[in-house]
């Protein structure tokens, strides 16, 4: 087991019937897509967690759109995530059915940046 382990998210059992470790890293990437795929009202307890993303799916795809999104992902982020990361960037595209969202961003206790991208296919998922 790595030095700092957090739970995987989702939740689910290791090879070993525990529960299922990831590194900081890995961490962070999850926390990052919890927030953009959680929608506002979703979570019973934090009522106000997330940035709705799926509602923006089948949005006429525009460039107001798109500067909305990555307007409410930042906020999002900077909100739920602050102790993390520190966000630098984000970039929302409409792309067959699919919206495609990219945050660069760098660790907190870290000078280095990270880009990760995340494909939320129509339907949700």
């Amino acid at each position: 087991m790595p030095a700092t382990a957090y739970l995987s998210y989702p939740f689910q059992p290791d090879a070993r019937g525990r529960a299922a470790t990831v590194g900081r890293e890995r961490h962070i990437r999850e926390m990052i897509e919890q927030v953009l795929f959680t929608a506002p009202g979703e979570r019973p307890m934090r009522p106000d967690f997330g940035c709705g993303l799926r509602e923006l799916l089948f949005q006429p795809a525009s460039d107001a759109l798109a500067a909305a999104t990555q307007q409410m992902v930042q906020g999002a982020l900077m909100r739920w995530l602050e102790d993390w990361v520190s966000v630098q960037r984000v970039t929302a595209v409409v792309e067959d059915s699919s919206l495609i969202v990219t945050v660069v961003y760098a660790p907190r206790g870290t000078a280095e940046t990270r880009a990760e991208t995340f494909t939320m296919p129509a339907g949700g998922s």
